[in-house]
């Protein structure tokens, strides 16, 4: 029965202790990390602040194992099923009991993943109001901190047409709305950051479409909210979360670049940044590591939804990042920019659905983890040993004098240009007479 788990000194996870660091461990030891070692030091900083690693409540403790073609497989044994205030508090006491026991010190969530919504959006405020006031608790009691909260702007039929981006106000309205109350959470919480997800804000058609409408209709959303966050004194990064498609057609917030222009177009590119999702980054069709670059290269990465998918697949399928080579490329830029403070690395990952035993929980988490503590000392290696960089900088140096440097200062013309252009100096290789 679950009502054994009420209890607030109910363990969830007993036969799973806190996660040693243990190198030296045989393949068979699952439970332990071989390679992240949370105080080691890597290129002035501990791992743990380089990584700073988030579990995501709703893949965690909300997914089923449900997928567009098979029922639930993941039954946990405090949860029953219901939509109930008894069992959001023991999903979310067992979370904290995981994340302390796996040595992370942040979380996300959505509203919606920690308590049920209500008959109306004032029961559903009463609701999440109770079940904040326990997540501080177990912040308080635990030391883990909210990287960020966001929105389920998506799940419920009044968002079957998007939430900012719909054609209806009143469904705008209400997405206003709950944005607002889970604002006024961030700020209770101390999230580090706020995501904004478009998980409808697209078109499937555009012969029913006014697409400047909707993107502008977006950016007075963002406005808004931007208001409302100095109103009330909230310090975290606005964060906006790119993907290409999925449930819509064709999303809005398609890749980096994409939300890039629009935030520059808008005028709000100073507000926000991008919360960047490498799933979602291959599924644009991109190499895994372009959107991070590409956000950082202009100054506007925030933080990362640690996953990978399978690009064979063609669609979101959220798993755990396993590949080190991708992991360096990821930590490469973070070193570049000196970390990702106030973001994080949020394993927005689910188990597979026949991933059935509580310890697979851990052991995918723990793989993930090991395989960015690898991808931060690979990076490490490179940054520090400067072949590539030194390659880089000789690729471009035609840049640092004569026209060169002068294209680099925009202080040339097409005339000068034109003047100055001599083909076998361009091209040396060439026998050109």
């Amino acid at each position: 029965m679950v009502d054994k788990y009420d209890s607030a000194s109910a363990e969830y996870f007993p036969d799973i202790g806190e996660i040693p660091y243990s190198p030296e461990a045989e393949p068979a030891q699952t439970l332990v990390f071989k390679h992240y070692n949370a105080k080691q030091v890597i290129h002035g900083k501990t791992m743990e602040e380089w990584l700073r690693f988030s579990v995501c409540f709703w893949h965690t403790f909300r997914g089923t194992g449900s997928d567009p073609f098979g029922a639930a497989t993941l039954s946990r044994p405090w949860d029953d099923g219901s939509n109930t205030m008894a069992n959001a508090k023991r999903r979310l006491r067992a979370g904290f009991e995981f994340f302390t026991k796996l040595g992370i010190k942040f979380w996300a969530f959505h509203d919606r993943d920690i308590a049920p919504e209500g008959r109306d959006l004032a029961e559903t405020n009463r609701n999440l109001d109770e079940i904040v006031d326990l997540a501080l608790e177990l912040q308080t009691k635990t030391g883990v901190r909210l990287l960020w909260n966001t929105c389920n702007l998506f799940s419920h039929p009044r968002y079957m047409n998007g939430a900012a981006s719909n054609p209806d106000a009143h469904v705008f309205a209400y997405a206003a709305a709950q944005v607002k109350k889970s604002l006024d959470i961030a700020k209770k919480l101390g999230a580090g950051n706020f995501v904004f997800w478009g998980g409808r804000e697209g078109y499937h058609t555009l012969l029913n479409t006014q697409i400047l409408s909707e993107l502008s209709h977006m950016a007075t959303f963002f406005k808004m909210a931007v208001a409302y966050k100095k109103k009330i004194g909230f310090t975290g990064t606005f964060l906006i979360e790119p993907k290409p498609k999925e449930p819509t057609k064709h999303q809005y917030d398609y890749d980096a670049m994409t939300v890039i222009g629009f935030l520059k177009h808008f005028g709000l590119e100073n507000d926000f940044k991008l919360n960047v999702e490498p799933n979602h980054t291959t599924l644009a069709g991109h190499a895994y590591e372009h959107d991070i670059v590409m956000a950082s290269a202009f100054g506007l990465l925030g933080s990362v939804d640690s996953n990978t998918g399978s690009p064979d697949l063609g669609w979101d399928t959220d798993q755990f990042p396993m590949d080190v080579k991708n992991a360096t490329l990821v930590m490469k830029t973070v070193i570049e920019q000196n970390g990702l403070q106030p973001g994080g690395l949020n394993f927005d990952c689910k188990v597979r659905r026949e991933s059935t035993d509580l310890r697979d929980m851990f052991v995918a988490h723990i793989g993930a983890m090991d395989t960015f503590a690898r991808g931060l000392k690979c990076a490490t290696r490179m940054m520090e040993d400067k072949f590539m960089s030194q390659h880089v900088q000789t690729r471009y140096s035609s840049y640092e004098k004569g026209i060169g440097k002068k294209i680099e200062e925009n202080s040339t013309s097409l005339e000068e240009l034109e003047v100055t252009t001599d083909k076998s100096m361009v091209f040396p290789y060439l026998a050109i007479v």
